[in-house]
This record gives structure tokens, sequence and C-alpha cells, in this order.
């Protein structure tokens, strides 16, 4: 069993929060249209008024099954967003770093 979640100490830059000058409203809508585009990643449950969502992905055998907490924070009316990436697995081999780069790395593509 392992997680991780971004953080704003980790070294690689795909592992810290994604942080932009855009509302949180809007980023969240991108997190949405991106999870929709990921192969094997499933919304499990949505709220846009804390703007969270919950997110199964299957990694495999070993792997086993990845819960993904995804929340976008930021000031209501001003354009400043952090988004945050928490994964926990089941499996033996934990695929949780790379799930939160593999979605870091997409959203800020998406965002920039």
């Amino acid at each position: 069993m392992g997680c991780f979640s971004t953080s704003k100490d980790a070294s690689d830059k795909w592992l810290q929060p994604v942080a932009v000058p855009s509302s949180k409203g809007g980023v969240f809508g991108t997190v949405i249209e991106l999870l929709e585009d990921l192969p094997g990643w499933e919304v499990q449950s949505s709220d846009e008024e804390s703007c969270t969502v919950h997110v199964s992905k299957a990694n495999g055998f070993l792997g086993g099954t990845s819960k993904i907490s995804i929340t976008v924070s930021g000031p209501d009316g001003i354009p400043s967003s952090e988004t945050n990436v928490t994964s926990e697995s089941d499996g033996m081999i934990s695929r949780d770093k790379s799930n939160v780069s593999t979605f870091c790395r997409k959203l800020w593509m998406r965002v920039t």
C-alpha cells in the first residue's frame, strides 16, 4: 500500500501543486475535461462547490487500484488557483508518484 501527495517542497516540478493565474472554477472545469481524456481514470465523485474530484485508476495486476483525490483551491473572484493531487494505492507495486506526476504534467499543459 502506498500514498503520495503533491508538495511545495518536492524537487520535481511535476510533483508540486499546479499553481496558475486562473480562477479555481475554470481550472476545475479543465480538470474534469482532462479526466475524461485520460484512459483508465474513472471519476467516482465530483463536487463543484468544493472543487474536489475523486477518481479511481487500475494499475494492473501487481499495482492494484489507486484512489486519487484532486482539489483546486483559490480565492473567489481572483484569478489565482492551486491544484493538489493525492494518490493512494492498494497494490504490491505503488504507482502513486507516477499517477501524481502524470496528472500534474497533463494539467500544466492544458492550463498554460
